[in-house]
């Protein structure tokens, strides 16, 4: 129902049941109360083992702490009849007033060159035009999802990613029809030479075959 990276709010239900896993007076107690005051959204992750087949597996990443850089972040789970509402990760033009003012022009040219390709937005610098807070830091990553609808736009797509890498850190995902992923610079680095490639899903990593997963574009 919901897929990795999107964007969870949740009812006043669900966040007293989150803020029942987290003792009092902890980093993960006082994290969950701002959430849940600000009504910030959980972001999905990946199934973990011990999750109930009506229960959403979330996360909660802070933003890195000032001094020290550590970063908290909190597995969370919660059931899926305590969700408000739920979202496609961002847009790009959703973190445009977000980007700091030397990424903008080349993100901007990224934006304009893209040419109706689906593009996403998830990490560190959407969680910084979600909240407000400080995510970004001089070696953060802009992470981006991309969904291809065939082929042609697979390729397509990928080749317009690698023609920005030099101008902008970018990072992210291909995602396939199926949820599976695969890190796009892997796919577009090793495609001469790899059949194999690791692919993320909802349930875990494995390796699978570029094949396989190019084939879930093809016409039926």
């Amino acid at each position: 129902m919901y897929a990795r990276h999107d964007l969870v709010w949740l009812a006043r239900n669900g966040w007293h049941e989150v803020l029942a896993s987290a003792p009092h007076g902890t980093p993960a107690h006082a994290a969950i109360v701002r959430w849940a005051d600000a009504d910030w959204p959980l972001v999905v992750r990946r199934r973990d083992d011990a999750a109930q087949s009506e229960d959403a597996c979330l996360g909660l990443a802070a933003p890195p702490d000032p001094a020290s850089g550590a970063k908290l972040r909190l597995p969370l789970r919660v059931p899926s009849q305590h969700i408000a509402r739920h979202s496609a990760p961002l847009p790009l033009d959703a973190v445009t007033d977000a980007l700091p003012a030397h990424w903008r022009a080349s993100f901007a040219r990224l934006a304009e060159s893209r040419a109706g390709l689906d593009l996403r937005v998830f990490g560190s610098l959407a969680l910084q035009a979600l909240t407000g807070q400080a995510y970004l830091r001089d070696a953060s990553d802009i992470d981006l999802l991309f969904r291809p609808r065939d082929s042609a736009e697979l390729d397509e797509g990928t080749l317009l990613l690698a023609s920005h890498h030099d101008e902008l850190p970018l990072d992210g995902e291909i995602i396939f029809p199926s949820g599976q992923a695969v890190a796009w610079k892997e796919w577009f680095t090793t495609r001469a030479r790899a059949e194999r490639v690791l692919v993320k899903s909802q349930d875990g990593v494995k390796l699978g075959t570029r094949a396989e997963l190019r084939a879930e574009l093809e016409p039926a």
